[in-house]
């Protein structure tokens, strides 16, 4: 910002905060006023956003110690410190009548001195001397107190945690950002547990009325109580019968958010074995996904007297076959 801006503007004013408001109560009240005149707030009014820079800019000035500082120091010089040309009564000429007479500028060709605390700092921030560390006014820091262009707004990182079938489908949800702005967000299907996206535009305004910056959303995924993601297929664990699994049978599979499909079991299926179903798995642009079916082979927990008689009866019927030989013969090499 041009320092002549700063004898314009009354910063305070703007914020309808006092001089000696403390940084928690300056930040309440501008949370506030940009909530209310935040663009996505008033879509399509100029003097609505015109307002929110208005504001922004104020805050970064009044946020930061040292600038509040300068800014402090300047408005006071302008509204009622006193020039006083060597051998002659005090001034009560403003700010370009001062520098003109220090750097040769102006109809009087007069030397001034300052009468006013506080010159030596507002020297020091404009050319770099200042102790406070801070950029001054002649430092490149983009926007209204530099020569460079508007500085953008800062990223804000946060995190949500979405449905299983949200993330594997796709969806719409609502946030609400930290200062109580509701925005959409476009879930796309497939996306990951842990995956990061982007929300252009979303995140802190430009102090000086520049580009806002981004909100970076980490996303978890609630885990579902029958599928898991491998990949765009989806895995799901399907129990059959003993009696299904040696004779065969037609059984049905769950699919996510829809109807059950059926599943042909050949005969002799071992606990394990993979069932594709084609197509039913993620679909997203980088394609579709399969439903894995894997077969586990369900136990009684609970046999009558006369189902325990006739399994052993069929037991003594089998081939005398250890199925365990192959892999004991394989453990020892």
């Amino acid at each position: 910002m041009a320092s002549q801006d700063w004898f314009d503007k009354d910063f305070y004013k703007v914020l309808g905060v006092p001089k000696d408001v403390t940084p928690a109560e300056l930040k309440k009240a501008y949370r506030k006023l940009a909530r209310k005149y935040h663009p996505d707030s008033n879509p399509g009014n100029p003097a609505a956003e015109a307002k929110f820079k208005e504001l922004s800019e104020a805050h970064s000035v009044l946020n930061d110690a040292a600038q509040r500082k300068e800014y402090d120091a300047v408005r006071a010089m302008g509204s009622g410190a006193r020039f006083a040309a060597p051998g002659g009564r005090a001034q009560s000429g403003g700010f370009e009548d001062a520098f003109g007479g220090m750097f040769g500028g102006g109809s009087r060709q007069q030397s001034y001195t300052f009468e006013q605390g506080g010159f030596d700092d507002i020297l020091g921030g404009m050319f770099g001397r200042g102790g406070g560390g801070g950029a001054g006014f002649g430092n490149p820091t983009g926007g209204y107190r530099g020569s460079g262009a508007p500085t953008r707004g800062r990223d804000v990182i946060a995190s949500t945690t979405i449905e299983f079938i949200t993330a594997t489908q796709g969806d719409q949800i609502s946030l609400q950002t930290q200062d109580g702005r509701p925005i959409k967000v476009k879930i796309p299907a497939g996306v990951a547990d842990g995956q990061k996206i982007r929300l252009r535009g979303k995140g802190q305004p430009s102090p000086d009325g520049g580009e806002s910056g981004d909100i970076v959303l980490t996303i978890t995924v609630r885990k579902h109580p029958v599928f898991e993601r491998d990949g765009l297929n989806l895995r799901v664990t399907v129990p059959v019968t003993f009696v299904e699994a040696s004779l065969g049978a037609t059984i049905e599979v769950p699919t996510l958010g829809g109807a059950p499909v059926k599943l042909r079991v050949a005969p002799g299926t071992p606990g394990g074995r993979v069932l594709r179903v084609k197509g039913r798995g993620v679909t997203t642009t980088k394609g579709t996904g399969d439903l894995l079916a894997v077969v586990q082979v369900a136990v009684p927990s609970h046999l009558s007297k006369d189902a325990e008689e006739k399994l052993a009866a069929f037991a003594e019927a089998l081939p005398k076959e250890n199925p365990r030989d192959e892999l004991i013969a394989r453990a020892k090499g």
